[in-house]
């Protein structure tokens, strides 16, 4: 495409907020970071199937030690701890939790608020932040030991193979699920199970387990990126706030957008009901308003009826992508929040889901390099792509999007 696309400006703005899907140049990507064996500054590999890829051999989960072992943790004089580097700028409260997970909040703030606690000898806030190398003080404390999930146990063991079976990507550090759909990632309302949940029988021997760096969607099928460690949650989440981490969704969309690449930038506000939670188009200035771009790409077309389109998302807001394609007229199939053309009939064949992957994530690694990770299709996504005879190997154009 010939036109430049036209910066975002972060003024507020009278004009109609519902004319914002443009067309962005095509131009060569920011690098991720080199690719191994590669020319330093190349762009990163658009698939996984064409990286090499240097991988750390998957760890196996760390087993939970058995109460026994906590109690032998327990404080009964005092210690002086020094602070490493993976605790580095960690909150005091946070740092006891960590050492001491059975401690239970008021006793926390007790010892701090008396004093008892002390960073190199003097007196601290439970909020204070501390530093690689201080000294902390620890009293005698008494501990409310944790309960430890029984690794042995049955249902521990399989969801263990269950995570093990998700995994698309582990170290020491990370770990990158392929979460599948209808799985959600925290709980909620009469929801038993979920990846939040099923992480606790990774918990190690401090009681400590991996954290959940950003979320997607229940019926959202694709890359979850996971902290294994306080080190790797801290740089992971500084990486998505400051926009290094880079994401792509493939979606399925009735019709044709056009143009065929474009930038859809919006103000999105929750509106909630009795039933369902839904995000409306909003305008700057209103309750609840929060921006959000989106760029997406056409990559295959199935007789101008259905359409392959690739997402980069900007902003990480609720329901983004699938509030975005619906204002554009172009929604995705299967959606039960957003999908609302009339007499519209899904071709035989294609089951009524919704088809939204969130295909690649590329984040810098904590400890150096660039983690690169590609999710498949899903079965039934996998389904209609084969229906429609679409080409999962096909360029990705949204490669040529803008970062921001």
């Amino acid at each position: 495409m010939s036109r430049r696309i036209k910066r975002m400006n972060p003024k507020p703005r009278e004009r109609d907020e519902r004319k914002e899907a443009r067309p962005f140049k095509a131009r060569s990507a920011k690098p991720a970071g080199p690719r191994p064996g590669g020319k330093p500054g190349a762009k990163p590999p658009r698939f996984a199937s064409e990286r090499v890829e240097r991988r750390v051999p998957k760890a196996e989960p760390e087993k939970v030690a058995p109460a026994e072992s906590v109690e032998a943790l327990l404080p009964t004089k005092v210690q002086t701890v020094k602070v490493t580097a993976d605790e580095n700028n960690m909150r005091v409260d946070r740092f006891l939790e960590a050492h001491f997970p059975g401690l239970s909040f008021s006793h926390i703030q007790r010892v701090v608020r008396k004093g008892e606690l002390r960073v190199d000898g003097k007196r601290v806030d439970s909020k204070d932040r501390l530093e690689e190398g201080q000294s902390v003080r620890i009293p005698p404390l008494k501990l409310d030991t944790p309960k430890a999930p029984n690794p042995q146990s049955e249902a521990a063991q399989k969801t263990l193979a269950a995570l093990k079976e998700m995994t698309i990507y582990e170290d020491d550090d990370v770990l990158v699920l392929n979460k599948p759909a209808g799985l959600a990632v925290q709980g909620g309302s009469g929801m038993t199970r979920h990846i939040d949940q099923m992480l606790e029988v990774m918990r190690d021997s401090k009681g400590q387990k991996p954290r959940l760096v950003h979320r997607i969607d229940r019926e959202t099928s694709g890359c979850l990126l996971v902290a294994k460690t306080r080190f790797a949650a801290s740089h992971l989440t500084g990486a998505f706030r400051s926009r290094s981490a880079r994401k792509t969704y493939w979606a399925l969309v009735p019709g044709l957008p056009k143009p065929k690449q474009g930038r859809i930038s919006t103000f999105l506000a929750k509106e909630e009901s009795e039933d369902d939670t839904i995000m409306r188009i909003a305008q700057h200035g209103d309750e609840g308003a929060s921006h959000a771009i989106t760029y997406y790409a056409v990559v295959e077309t199935a007789g101008n009826k259905l359409t392959w389109v690739s997402l980069k998302p900007v902003t990480g807001r609720t329901h983004q992508l699938r509030a975005h394609m619906e204002h554009i007229g172009h929604p995705i199939v299967g959606d039960p929040k957003y999908f609302n053309i009339e007499n519209w009939q899904l071709p035989g064949g294609l089951q009524n889901r919704l088809h939204l992957l969130a295909r690649r994530i590329v984040i810098p690694h904590p400890r150096g390099g660039f983690i690169d990770a590609t999710a498949p299709l899903p079965q039934h996504m996998q389904q209609s792509w084969n229906l429609l005879g679409l080409d999962a190997s096909r360029f990705d154009p949204i490669e040529n999007a803008p970062e921001e």
